[in-house]
């Protein structure tokens, strides 16, 4: 028995470590790659033609109005600092409405202690050389150091004396510094495909400053600008980052589907509760300078965007929980491969969830911390612009999140499902190397 058994046992052992020699098999069939191509191409072609339509060719000229961050910068050092006395420079604190912080008649007195005179450097333009000084009063959050980088706002046609004045400090170096870092950590860790998604991370950002921005800019509608471009960087990020494959186009419809209901939540809820988009400076600033651009339109826009980084995350991770489990188990239906999955994705549900509320809520922190001075009720809070806005902001996405692992999941278990072909190609496999101790004769009664 022995010696009939062998023979059987061998071809059978072989062909079970051939295949794991060259990995997994093809996780659908060709037919229904065609299939999702038959989808997913439309789509692409869809997306380039969007980007060739709307491509802006750069931003609009325009002439720095020299309000807020639409102000000429020049790079300054800080060469010379001394201390003097507050009263005798009129360092006097900063009074509600008196930006300068002069005060007027009645004004508190100088705050105890000395204050710092820094003498600046300009060390660019044509007044490279030119000295000016800065006071620093002793309760101002920014401090100076001797050979400090600074940013320096330009007023050409200022006084002379008034033309320059310290705006920000240079974060050039630790920005960079920081950047090589995480770099180097995504690199260690994820090996190749951490540098391919580096790349990626590239591409989306060239996607978001060379075509999103100047298009809106040019007065294109924010929130189709932004699903063209959105849908451009997730094309690219997923296929670079997980490869061209079916489980990649299985995440890549399952976040279009999420993205959709996203849209029309968000649009629904912006109009419904009257949100107009114009909540801070910088966005009363840019409608100022370009009032042909639709605020409302770039709050949905931003939504989506925002969106989208996390809904990849969920996607590609639910695709690959059902992936797996249909590895694990060839023989498995819908229906087990489904619940399976979404039990996996409960719990990213909540965690996923429960991030994005707090992200925005980190965003938002000062504002709230403003609300609760104002000793304002919790109603009055969650119903004035400035707070719904963020809310419908949060819920929206976190609505589109919730659905995206559903979808998801149902999707990826239909396609691996589907593929009578593959699945009952491992089934045949791999049984056989568990069992070939019992002989050829189960092998002959399949």
């Amino acid at each position: 028995m022995r010696g009939v058994t062998s023979p059987d046992r061998s071809p059978q052992s072989h062909s079970h470590s051939h295949s794991h020699s060259h990995g997994p098999a093809a996780p659908v069939s060709a037919h229904l790659r065609k299939v999702i191509a038959a989808v997913l191409i439309p789509f692409a072609v869809a997306v380039v033609a969007g980007l060739i339509v709307l491509w802006p060719g750069g931003a609009p000229p325009h002439k720095p109005s020299g309000l807020g961050v639409d102000q000429q910068t020049r790079a300054g050092r800080v060469v010379k600092i001394e201390e003097v006395d507050c009263a005798k420079v009129g360092a006097l604190p900063q009074q509600q409405g008196q930006p300068g912080g002069q005060g007027g008649p009645g004004a508190p007195a100088p705050p105890p202690g000395s204050c710092e005179n820094a003498t600046i450097e300009v060390t660019e333009g044509p007044d490279k050389g030119k000295t000016f000084t800065e006071v620093v009063r002793p309760d101002s959050s920014r401090r100076y150091t001797v050979g400090q980088e600074v940013v320096l706002a330009y007023a050409p046609k200022a006084p002379e004396n008034l033309r320059y004045s310290v705006t920000d400090v240079d974060r050039t170096l630790p920005m960079i510094v920081l950047a090589v870092l995480f770099a180097l950590a995504v690199v260690v860790v994820g090996r190749l495909r951490g540098v391919f998604a580096l790349i990626a991370l590239v591409i989306s950002f060239g996607v978001l400053t060379m075509f999103i921005l100047p298009a809106i800019l040019q007065g294109s509608n924010p929130l189709l600008v932004a699903v063209v471009g959105g849908s451009a960087i997730m094309l690219i990020a997923l296929y670079m980052c997980h490869g061209l494959t079916a489980r990649t186009s299985v995440a890549v419809l399952g976040t279009l589907t999420s993205l959709l209901v996203i849209g029309l939540l968000g649009s629904l809820f912006i109009d419904w509760a009257h949100l107009t988009g114009n909540t801070d400076d910088q966005t009363a600033l840019v409608h100022g300078l370009y009032p042909q651009i639709e605020i409302q339109g770039l709050l949905l826009a931003g939504i989506i965007i925002g969106s989208l980084g996390v809904l990849d995350d969920v996607t590609v991770t639910q695709t690959s929980a059902v992936w797996e489990l249909k590895e694990a188990d060839p023989s498995a239906s819908w229906r087990k491969l489904y619940g399976s999955a979404m039990r996996i994705g409960r719990d990213h549900i909540a965690s996923v969830v429960n991030t994005l509320v707090l992200a925005y809520a980190g965003a938002s922190l000062p504002l709230l911390l403003l609300f609760t001075i104002a000793d304002a009720g919790v109603g009055t809070v969650a119903t004035s612009e400035l707070v719904a806005e963020e809310i419908v902001r949060t819920l929206v996405g976190s609505i589109g999140l919730v659905a995206s692992v559903p979808v998801t999941t149902a999707l990826a278990a239909l396609v691996v499902s589907a593929d009578r072909h593959t699945a009952k190609g491992k089934a045949k496999g791999k049984p056989g190397a568990r069992t070939g101790g019992k002989g050829g004769r189960r092998r002959r009664a399949k």
